[in-house]
């Protein structure tokens, strides 16, 4: 391994400046998309199911290669692997806003979800790095901002840009945040030690195979109605990550390197930190669209009004993180988790409610500004207490399993949503079905705040050698 460079502390806040933007382009796009779907159908002529495979491509693409990209970033320095991602995604992105047919953009589209997945674990190495680690929560804090609010502008600047000037400006607004992007970090962000040994293609390949079963058949079956060839899918799957977990143990006997070193789940914090990512995946990344309808066709709002009444949201969230951030690093693990979850919590019973009696949009405001407050104590010290105790060797297999954690809990929850809101929608109400809705993950987000009740402030390794 390289020897690491000496990095001052306004070069490393200049650095994660610099990998923020890309960062931000690539989470706002799983939301900002979604809301030219009805005019990229009329456009285009596509089917309602083309329509939904143009997101629903980009999340199964972004999902499917994390582990290996955290990896990438080890063996071809987090710097390059960062800059090839976010050229890749911008590209796609203009080549999208060209696209002719509704076939050739959900062809795009995966190629922008793939660039989107090589860049997106890169920050959190990085941050582990060239921050030393009284500093490292602020720095997370940064980062969970970017991370946990990008999405919340989704709707807001879609809104207004498909509203005004047509869907194809949804894309060609990656151009110019892309470039800067590209230019920012060529120029701050420093070249990092890289890890010398080899990657485990055979892991690499199954791991493919693991995620993109289960995250196609989780993602599809409600639309598909779960036909039997699926749950053979599925079930391929699971098979897959049973023999994933068997090559990571027989690695070394192999002549290889983990992909995935077990190592990782010797450490109590990011074990528990990764249950949690992903019920927060689960929640934060699927509510938007309920919330979007309950605002649309209950209360009545144009589609620019409801996502400005959003804005709140997403403003408290990306202010509230970094000091939260900053907290995290003075005070015992799981305290402001523990506020975090249980804010998200009330939120989510709040939303429920308010939908259930149909009140209008205006009242609306009160669960959105406390689920603005809930991702900035949620996401920023999650982060931080997860990755922080962990060793140089292995934050760039973390970095990877850390975000298919947050990204196959999005897609986990965005399917059980759909399914809740179909089998809901035969029987009740649109409000009721949206209130039901919001109400599901609550259970989900009980168990999250279980995990980070129990982070612990000096955890110790679980040693599974033999005496």
């Amino acid at each position: 391994m390289q020897k690491s460079p000496e990095i001052s502390p306004q070069q490393s806040w200049r650095a994660l400046a610099a990998l923020c933007t890309g960062l931000f382009i690539t989470m706002m796009d799983q939301t900002l998309v979604a809301v030219a779907l009805p005019r990229i159908r009329e456009d285009l002529g596509a089917s309602i199911n083309q329509a939904v495979w143009v997101s629903a491509v980009y999340l199964l693409t972004f999902a499917v290669p994390l582990l290996i990209a955290g990896r990438l970033g080890d063996r071809f320095g987090q710097r390059n692997v960062y800059l090839a991602g976010i050229s890749l995604f911008t590209l796609g992105a203009v080549a999208c806003a060209f696209a002719p047919t509704i076939e050739m953009l959900i062809a795009l589209r995966a190629v922008q979800g793939l660039g989107a997945s090589l860049a997106n674990p890169q920050p959190l190495s990085v941050i582990n790095k060239i921050f030393p680690r009284e500093r490292r929560g602020s720095a997370m804090g940064v980062w969970s901002a970017v991370a946990g609010s990008a999405g919340l502008f989704g709707p807001v600047v879609g809104g207004v840009l498909v509203g005004f000037v047509g869907w194809r400006w949804t894309f060609f607004l990656y151009l110019p945040l892309g470039l800067v992007c590209l230019t920012l970090v060529a120029l701050w962000v420093p070249k990092l030690p890289t890890m010398s040994g080899r990657i485990d293609f055979l892991s690499a390949l199954v791991s493919l195979i693991a995620v993109l079963a289960v995250v196609f058949s989780v993602q599809q079956g409600p639309d598909l109605g779960w036909p039997l060839w699926l749950w053979a899918l599925l079930v391929l799957g699971l098979v897959a990550a049973v023999v994933f977990i068997r090559l990571q143990k027989t690695a070394s006997r192999r002549g290889a390197e983990a992909l995935v070193p077990l190592d990782l789940f010797q450490h109590r914090n990011f074990s528990l930190g990764l249950f949690a990512v992903a019920m927060l995946g689960f929640t934060v990344y699927a509510v938007n669209l309920p919330i979007m309808l309950y605002l649309q066709e209950s209360a009545g709002l144009t589609s620019q009004a409801a996502g400005l009444l959003l804005v709140p949201m997403a403003v408290i969230s990306m202010f509230i993180a970094p000091v939260i951030g900053r907290i995290t690093d003075r005070v015992s693990p799981g305290g402001v988790s523990i506020l975090g979850f249980s804010s998200l919590i009330s939120s989510m019973v709040l939303f429920g409610i308010f939908m259930f009696l149909e009140v209008p949009a205006a009242w609306m405001l009160v669960p959105i500004i406390l689920l603005g407050a809930a991702n900035g104590l949620c996401w920023s010290p999650n982060s931080t207490i997860s990755m922080r105790d962990l060793p140089p060797h292995l934050v760039g297999a973390a970095s990877g399993v850390y975000n298919t954690a947050r990204q196959v809990g999005a897609v986990l929850g965005a399917a059980s949503l759909g399914a809740v809101m179909q089998i809901a929608g035969q029987h009740f109400s649109l409000h009721s079905v949206m209130g039901a809705a919001m109400l599901f993950p609550v259970l989900f987000l009980v168990c999250g705040l279980i995990a980070v009740a129990n982070f612990q402030a000096h955890p110790r390794v679980v040693s599974t050698a033999k005496p």
